[in-house]
């Protein structure tokens, strides 16, 4: 292989590299469990501690039914109204209760301190413990707040008042169809009130939202309007919080254009103020996600604010919290705003048909294209049939392998050609081994001569990345792998798999055992290609790279590449010992010869060179006159 084809397979594997590396800064694998924090669950909880290690750090031990009763409120009056104002002062006094709903897919509790909703569990999906439902907020003083300023120049947070709720009881279960609207009233003074409506549904991740101010002039500044809020983000759930934040952030869909910002420095905030038509704003976690969605759709056109920040947490953990809200107008009289708010898992299928398709991650420009319209669905017909997503992945592979095969075969047979004409080559290297230049033009004559483009190899390779960089996104970020059981050792596809203790390298602790299985795979390939003396370094190099890399990753991901890699030997062997069309040095030699373009455009440009008595780039050696245009010194 000449330097150029070298050249270009050492830039198609940094680009591999760089990207891994990139995505492995996000999955470090957890440092070793502190038993005695984890046995003490309640302490855990209350410390609300969101690092990548402590067993229950990101529990919720306080069942639904422990939120039940009233809590009273006592506060000094002067102090009181120099907080509120005489105007919303006396409804900072009184007596907090809760409501319960449950629903076929969630729990969720609503505080009359607020009208906020103050817990939403999801009943089909736990937290990574396995022993709690996953329960999404994470501010303890409630999400979908108002906030907004009084005419006496004090902000008012709705989250501190109490409203009157007109439930006529605690506890409600809905199923199918079935729906419910609670309503909720601050009322300032006779005809004059905030009022929130809820209505939940017995089959639906949604909760339609309105948002009623009624002749509040007398008592806000009106040309300040007032925020429709969601804040601290969502709770996490996973255990490694690193890997749980390198998907976390905050999102705004104005007309189809995506406005995004991310936490990804402790040390400054990060904030971004679109306007214009709202389709909807969001804040989601690697898995989940809480998104409000204007009603009816595009009806609103004015402002949003999205705020991020990162909390730096104890045992090396990170947490990304992103603040979203609605700047609504109000002029006085009368006003309604109607929102969806959608709270729960970031499945495909589920978020798309509530528009908000944009929330699931499949990768950046052209590679959401193929992971959203091509891999996805396939992934998801498999799994029709095949209910073990293990052996789902090891179909998929196995399809997208039969996919990529014309463009392998000829990456495959490329390289048979380049290993039939390396002993011609090492004898030009020997026989020109002091001159480069002579070198160069003897390994180019050869390749014409048997017919042989030395970058076959490498466009089919190139001509898969944005397959295999799509497959990496849609593996990566797919829910439908969260703790997705599939054999022995491997109880969470979408975990790392560790089961070889190891010490420290890269921030693994232990390596993967799919890491290794795919590393072995890779050695053994490279070594049925690989034949350039110059190039057998990689041979032990690479594969030894990428099992440190890929031991933090997904085990689902470290499944589909080692299967990817198995099938890709048997394809090499299959070539190599039975295929009838792999050619003789002779029948090259014999086959009609057609001039490619890069071995054209390297024909041109040696002939250029030699016409300006110049070395062509990269070689050694320099020309009789390497600056034509500079003139001789006289004597």
């Amino acid at each position: 292989m000449d330097k150029r084809s070298l050249l270009a397979m050492v830039i198609i594997m940094g680009i591999i590299v760089a990207y891994m590396l990139f995505e492995q800064s996000y999955y470090r694998a957890p440092l070793p469990k502190d038993n005695a924090q984890a046995n003490n669950t309640e302490q855990v909880a209350d410390q609300q501690n969101f690092a990548t290690t402590s067993s229950d750090q990101l529990t919720d031990v306080d069942p639904i039914d422990a939120i039940s009763g009233d809590i009273a409120v006592v506060a000094d009056s002067a102090a009181v109204i120099m907080k509120y104002g005489k105007y919303f002062a006396p409804a900072s006094q009184g007596w907090e209760g809760f409501i319960t709903i449950e629903t076929d897919l969630v729990k969720a509790v609503i505080s009359r301190k607020g009208a906020v909703i103050k817990k939403w569990y999801l009943n089909k999906y736990k937290n990574w413990t396995r022993e709690y439902d996953v329960q999404l907020i994470s501010d303890p003083k409630g999400e979908l707040s108002l906030d907004f300023v009084s005419i006496e120049g004090k902000k008012i947070d709705t989250r501190d008042l109490y409203f009157d709720m007109d439930n006529e009881k605690y506890h409600y279960v809905l199923s199918g169809s079935d729906s419910l609207v609670l309503k909720a009233r601050l009322e300032v003074a006779k005809g004059r009130y905030i009022e929130k409506r809820f209505v939940f549904f017995g089959d639906q991740y949604i909760v339609n939202t309105d948002v009623t101010f009624a002749n509040m002039d007398p008592f806000m500044l009106t040309n300040r309007g007032y925020n429709f809020n969601w804040t601290d983000g969502l709770r996490y759930q996973e255990e490694n919080s690193v890997d749980e934040s390198s998907q976390a952030n905050a999102t705004a869909m104005l007309n189809g254009e995506k406005f995004e910002i991310e936490a990804t420095d402790a040390e400054e905030t990060v904030n971004d103020h679109p306007d214009g038509t709202i389709d909807y704003i969001s804040t989601r976690t690697k898995y989940f996600g809480a998104a409000i969605i204007p009603q009816p759709y595009h009806s609103f056109r004015g402002q949003v604010s999205l705020d991020g920040k990162m909390e730096i947490m104890p045992n090396a953990g990170q947490r990304r919290i992103y603040d979203i809200s609605f700047q609504m107008p109000y002029d006085g009289g009368v006003a309604t705003k109607s929102f969806k708010v959608f709270i729960g898992p970031l499945d495909y299928d589920i978020v798309d048909d509530y528009g908000l398709s944009e929330m699931v991650y499949f990768g950046w420009g052209p590679l959401r294209f193929i992971g959203e319209y091509m891999l996805m669905p396939l992934f998801g017909f498999i799994h029709m049939f095949v209910p073990n997503y293990g052996f789902t992945i090891l179909i998929f592979s196995f399809l997208i392998k039969m996919i990529l095969y014309p463009l392998s075969v000829k990456q495959l047979r490329s390289t048979g050609k380049m290993k039939l004409l390396q002993p011609e080559i090492n004898k030009i290297r020997e026989k020109y081994k002091d001159d480069n230049k002579k070198q160069q033009k003897e390994t180019m004559a050869l390749y014409s001569k048997y017919g042989v483009n030395p970058a076959g190899g490498c466009l089919p390779l190139l001509l898969q990345m944005p397959i295999l960089f799509s497959l990496w996104a849609v593996l990566r970020s797919a829910i439908d792998l969260r703790q997705a059981d599939f054999m022995w050792w491997m109880t969470d596809l979408s975990a790392p798999d560790g089961i070889i203790p190891f010490i420290g390298i890269m921030g693994i602790d232990e390596l993967s055992g799919l890491a290794v299985a795919m590393g072995i795979t890779m050695f053994i390939q490279q070594k049925m290609t690989i034949t350039d003396p110059k190039q057998k370094a990689m041979v032990y190099m690479m594969p030894i790279m990428f099992v440190f890399m890929f031991s933090g990753f997904p085990s689902g991901l470290n499944l589909y590449y080692f299967m990817f890699n198995l099938m890709g030997i048997l394809q090499q062997v299959y070539i190599n010992k039975f295929s009838r069309s792999q050619p003789t040095l002779q029948q090259m030699k014999a086959s009609p010869k057609k001039e490619g373009f890069f071995a054209k455009k390297m024909r041109e440009a040696q002939e250029m060179a030699e016409s300006q008595g110049k070395s062509i780039p990269g070689q050694k050696g320099s020309s009789k006159n390497p600056n034509p245009n500079r003139r001789k010194k006289k004597k």
